[in-house]
């Protein structure tokens, strides 16, 4: 049983205990002994399968079951017992005799409160659980202890005129309630997690709360100590590597109306009066310069290149590295072309609303020398105004390529949640994950492609004689190839020029240009679906490929450990109580920063023991990944900037710190990161000198 399905169980035991010994005690005062001593003989199952199902749990990892064995199973087990002891005899005498004296004696404060107090208790268990969240601390569980003994004195107190030792038990609830609350709510002295050594305890990654105050005002040295430097210093070069070329684009943030390709208009905030924003392009080893200009957008915007490791000054992550760009306000990025492959950027300002709105384009490097040949399509998923589009099409795109074309589909994942693609009428290969190569990919068929938030594909195929269809979720097609004639080489010289002309560079990007060329939007023209795909399998991506060396493994020696615990959770967040997703129990900004050195090989364990997807980035570095539930990688070597938490998942993954500066390290579900999902790593020694808050 998957750890998601022993989560789920989990929760289904714990409402039915609660469930059971509440019934058990309401249907006592009711003066029906028989269907009392049902439910109990019920609610006595249900604790023990309780006690069961947190012993299966633990065998995923002390994560899922700290609050469970530290204080739920405890607290249940102690009424459970008190329940038997008191309450059961009777109600079992009661059920034997059923007259009008054992109905009056089963409604008596010694049956009924015994009962609903191990239905108080339970039901504690689950509020710790699923409102509180992990981990449960001395605070939150003196807080409902004192609520749950309130509730069972409250209970005896109106059932029975005489309650011995009333005063001294409340006296007793009253100062576990104010202990419970001064651990909760009074302010513990800022700290940063640093992490731990292999050899030293792996809680030392969830210590204190946070401090983001990287630096005072004006960018003066931290209190890290040690040789510092702002973070505004660690910027690109102003003028190429040798044989590059440098690449000038301006980006200019407004809100507009865009009319998609089915004739529907969507309010929207854009780049240049389009969504996406204009596709990028440069070749490996290029200077590419943008300029970003926010006509009207009030919050403010940034760019943040994702996936792309460029310097700390160039994340365009505001209140860390720049300040976000006001109406009427410009900001300049520099950044050499290193990594080739596909990326894509976006606001990091109120990016949940920002890049919901529209506020994305696509970036794609090429090899330096490399001339553009076939079919290669630029495809940014979104949903913009309810409707699903793939770049600004909310109809599918539908080329003509002769058979034995080579193409290239680039998926890109810019929603909050994750995206199944499928491709029927072809094998192909998946060549890329978020911008890097697989090793010796294998050919795929009658499979679904999971893509997380944030995250890329790269298919490469050969043009079949056939159709070629793209499906998004199962149920939207998004991309028909078409059969053309004519040799492959024509098609190839035909298909670059309608791109050239739609301004796209070596790459057609989905949203650049109304069809042209090869392009039509004439559905008629297109094939049909070729059947069903929701019952094809997921390719599970750490079994696809073939291995190669890396520079590091699981069994290496790591300078930083780090675990993340992922739940939801009662928690502050910018100094508003919400129901939070939190890390380690805080949300942002209470979470500590992650504290490394330049040239440290860093472990991360992220832990999902909540009931939502949560898509992982680390800003400025790729993870290469070392495990996902205790398994080992058996395929190519995984280089990741985004990689899927789902419910009840532990992944390991790792990276070297080689790229200096102030880092985001949050969930991709941007509404997620908004309620509180993100956290900073620092290098020693760098600091900032913005506010060190974030938009969103």
């Amino acid at each position: 049983m998957t750890t998601d399905l022993l989560m789920a169980l989990d929760l289904l035991v714990s409402v039915l205990t609660a469930a059971a010994w509440v019934g058990a005690g309401v249907i006592a005062a009711a003066r029906r002994p028989r269907t009392a001593a049902a439910l109990f003989a019920v609610a006595l199952v249900a604790s023990l399968a309780r006690v069961w199902s947190v012993l299966a749990l633990a065998g995923a990892g002390w994560w899922f079951v700290q609050e469970k064995i530290t204080f739920v199973l405890p607290l249940l087990v102690a009424a459970s017992a008190a329940a038997t002891a008191l309450a059961g005899p009777r109600v079992l005498r009661a059920a034997r005799r059923a007259d009008a004296a054992s109905r009056d004696a089963v409604r008596a404060p010694v049956v009924v409160v015994p009962l609903l107090g191990a239905g108080y208790a339970a039901a504690a268990g689950i509020v710790q659980t699923f409102l509180i969240g992990y981990p449960a601390d001395p605070g939150t569980a003196l807080l409902l202890l004192a609520v749950a003994a309130g509730a069972v004195l409250g209970t005896w107190r109106a059932m029975s005129t005489h309650v011995p030792g009333l005063r001294t038990a409340t006296a007793a609830t009253a100062v576990a309630a104010v202990l419970g609350a001064a651990f909760v709510f009074l302010p513990s002295a800022p700290a940063t997690a640093e992490g731990s050594a292999p050899e030293a305890a792996a809680a030392m990654g969830e210590m204190g709360s946070a401090s983001h105050d990287h630096s005072a005002p004006g960018g003066s040295a931290s209190a890290m100590g040690g040789a510092t430097r702002p973070v505004t210093d660690l910027r690109g070069p102003a003028v190429p590597p040798p044989g590059g070329a440098v690449r000038r684009f301006e980006l200019t943030a407004r809100t507009a109306t865009v009319t998609l390709s089915s004739g529907r208009k969507v309010s929207a905030w854009t780049f240049n009066g389009q969504v996406p924003g204009p596709p990028l392009t440069a070749e490996q080893g290029d200077l590419v310069e943008v300029r970003l200009r926010n006509a009207d957008i009030t919050s403010g915007v940034t760019l943040h290149w994702h996936g792309y490791d460029v310097p700390s000054g160039e994340d365009g992550v505001p209140g860390l590295t720049q300040e976000a760009v006001p109406p009427g306000g410009e900001f300049v990025y520099r950044f050499v072309a290193a990594q080739v492959g596909t990326y894509w950027y976006h606001t990091h300002e109120v990016s949940d609303l920002g890049v919901r709105m529209g506020l994305y384009g696509t970036l794609v490097v090429a090899p330096k020398g490399t001339a553009a040949t076939g079919v290669d399509l630029t495809l940014p998923v979104h949903t913009l105004g309810g409707v699903l589009v793939t770049g600004d099409r909310d109809q599918p795109l539908v080329r003509q390529a002769a058979p034995g074309t080579p193409v290239r589909l680039r998926l890109i994942n810019t929603d909050n949640t994750p995206h199944r693609f499928t491709l029927a009428g072809t094998p192909y290969t998946l060549a890329a994950v978020d911008g890097t190569d697989l090793n010796a990919p294998g050919t795929l068929g009658r499979v679904g492609l999971r893509l997380a938030a944030g995250g890329r594909y790269d298919l490469a195929f050969t043009m079949p004689s056939g159709p070629a269809v793209l499906r998004i979720d199962d149920r939207t097609d998004s991309v028909r190839l078409v059969p053309a004639s004519g040799s492959p080489g024509e098609a190839a010289a035909a298909d670059n020029a309608s791109t050239t002309a739609a301004g796209a560079g070596t790459t057609a990007d989905a949203s650049a240009a109304p069809a042209t060329g090869g392009e039509t939007a004439d559905a008629g023209a297109a094939p049909t679906a070729g059947g069903q795909t929701a019952d094809w399998p997921e390719l599970d991506l750490t079994r696809y490929g073939a291995p190669a060396p890396t520079p590091f493994t699981s069994r290496s020696r790591f300078d930083r450990d780090f675990t993340l615990v992922l739940d939801r959770g009662l928690a502050l967040t910018n100094g508003r109580p919400a129901y939070a997703h939190t890390v380690n129990g805080y949300a942002f900004p209470n979470i500590p920063t992650e504290v490394v050195r330049e040239g440290d090989l860093v472990r991360l364990t992220v832990v999902n023991r909540g009931r939502d997807t949560h898509p992982w980035h680390l800003h400025g570095h790729r993870v290469l990944v070392l495990s996902r539930n205790g398994h080992s990688v058996t395929g190519s070597p995984l280089w990741l900037d985004t990689f899927d938490v789902r419910p009840g998942e532990v992944w390991e993954v790792a990276f070297r710190a080689t790229n200096p500066g102030l880092w985001m390290n949050h969930c991709h579900n941007l509404s997620h990161a908004d309620l509180g999902m993100m956290l900073h790593l620092a290098y020693k020694g760098v600091t900032t000198p913005f506010h060190g808050a974030h938009g969103g």
